[in-house]
């Protein structure tokens, strides 16, 4: 049995990130950039008014002054309009700037009448407008390679002129679910039935990180019908496969792997819940075996097969963001395995929540937040903690 950090070194060791792809910059989001961009414009690209009121000269600006309106200047093409001392010009949020003017009055400060103003207020240089450059210096780097490309940084990518974008790796996935106990959602169940969830719930997790899933199969505990299966499923980057990698008389997956001439680097994984885990190469597909029980799956996905996705994809940040929390209950691990307790975090307290086993799906789908409990590592409520998030 191999420690988790070990496991999850060796995995990222073994995987190399896939060779990057340009796409739309419309298709791009969630992907990782597959290079630097720097800025090619400044933002603003020129200098505008922060307000809709009137372009001045700051200095004609004092309580109770009068200036002529000379033109209108509307956000859009710049009308190359200027004033002189005493003159004004009407502007609109995101005009450019007259020639000449070194502020902006807003137009609640000011009393209008006919093609004159009375300014209101004193007005101090450099007010109310936005200067050329003041958010982005051109060469400036916007987006770093491996970082995840947000709604936020593609409308940045967009403000450049960019209409491609260099991104990672597109990862193809099959999943295989394993086991006669297993029934499709929809159908009807026999006694010792129970459906299939793992599979619905690794091809949500997958669509998450951003992977493809090409290939989703149950498969009975039958030899011949896994190395069919097997075979097809490795024309892929990743096999995921649940169920069957335990040591039991019908847990077949490690031995039709072997059969196949799968090389097994990690079998069983001191971690819990998720102890029988498998992690291998099959003709180039990188197959992880996940344990059959739900809250085992979903924890070995997170710790060992999300990494390696994220890699592959070109991240350069695969870890689960963690956020600071306090501790609402007593908590102890009497086990021989590290322990992630599922919990809720909420308004900075982290409670557990729900029966802590390896089958407790309700527990899970309430939770949103995972904390790592040591070995042996007993600790009181009001501890302050770092716990796993993966929402």
């Amino acid at each position: 049995m191999i420690s988790e950090a070990d496991a999850r070194a060796k995995i990222l060791e073994a995987v190399r990130p896939l060779p990057a792809r340009k796409m739309s910059i419309l298709e791009a989001l969630n992907r990782f950039a597959g290079d630097d961009y720097l800025a090619r414009l400044p933002l603003p690209l020129f200098d505008n008014s922060a307000m809709d009121g009137y372009a001045v000269i700051a200095s004609d600006c004092k309580r109770g002054a009068r200036l002529r309106v000379t033109g209108e200047q509307p956000a859009g093409i710049d009308r190359k309009l200027r004033i002189s001392t005493g003159e004004t010009v009407r502007i609109f949020t995101g005009a450019p700037m007259s020639v000449g003017a070194d502020a902006v009055v807003m137009q609640e400060d000011v009393t209008r009448d006919h093609d004159e103003i009375g300014v209101n207020v004193d007005v101090d240089p450099g007010e109310f407008v936005r200067r050329r450059g003041c958010d982005l210096s051109e060469g400036q780097k916007i987006l770093a390679k491996g970082e995840r490309i947000t709604a936020t940084k593609l409308a940045l990518l967009v403000s450049q002129g960019f209409d491609r974008v260099s991104v990672g790796g597109n990862v193809r996935v099959a999943i295989v679910s394993t086991g006669d106990e297993l029934a499709k959602p929809g159908k009807k169940i026999r006694p010792g039935q129970i459906y299939d969830s793992n599979s619905v719930l690794l091809r949500g997790m997958l669509e998450k990180c951003g992977a493809v899933v090409s290939m989703s199969e149950h498969c009975r505990d039958d030899a011949k019908s896994l190395e069919e299966v097997f075979r097809a499923a490795a024309k892929n980057e990743i096999l995921i496969i649940t169920g069957g990698v335990s040591v039991g008389e019908h847990d077949l997956v490690q031995k039709t792997l072997r059969k196949l001439e799968a090389k097994i680097d990690i079998w069983r994984v001191a971690i819990k819940p998720g102890k029988p885990f498998l992690f291998g190469q099959l003709k180039g597909c990188f197959a992880f075996g996940l344990p059959g029980n739900p809250v085992s799956a979903f924890m070995t996905f997170l710790q060992f097969v999300r990494p390696a996705i994220l890699k592959m994809m070109g991240a350069n940040d695969v870890e689960l963001p963690r956020l600071p929390a306090r501790l609402a209950d007593n908590i102890e691990n009497a086990s021989d395995r590290a322990h992630y307790i599922r919990g809720k975090l909420e308004r900075g307290n982290f409670t557990p929540i729900g029966r802590q086993e390896s089958h407790a799906l309700f527990g899970l789908s309430q939770a949103n937040a995972l904390f790592r409990v040591d070995v042996g590592e007993s600790l009181k409520a009001g501890k302050a903690i770092d716990v796993q998030v993966w929402e």
